[in-house]
């Protein structure tokens, strides 16, 4: 079984384990430690509708921060730390010689 997983920074979080699409790349971004509006402007919404997206992670999660959202979230696996591929970003710039 496949399942799809989304990233923002440096952290990722699989789809379809509670938590609605938007509301995973929410949090995501939260433990990125961005503010409402700075995830807002990443995810083309209002600064409103983050903090509603946020209040029903929390609510679904059963905490009442975003700290404890984002650690609620990290302790049930829904987002862990990423790392991406170094041989993966190399293999794009592989048989280019810039001089």
């Amino acid at each position: 079984m496949n399942i799809a997983t989304i990233t923002a920074g440096n952290w990722a979080g699989s789809l379809g384990r509670g938590l609605a699409p938007r509301e995973l790349e929410a949090t995501l971004y939260a433990a990125n430690d961005l503010t409402a509006k700075e995830i807002a402007r990443l995810m083309g919404i209002t600064p409103g509708a983050v903090s509603k997206r946020l209040d029903d992670a929390k609510f679904k999660l059963g905490v009442r921060s975003i700290r404890g959202l984002v650690m609620e979230a990290f302790k049930r696996g829904l987002i862990h730390t990423f790392t991406p591929d170094p041989q993966q970003q190399n293999s794009d710039c592989e048989g280019v010689f810039l001089a």
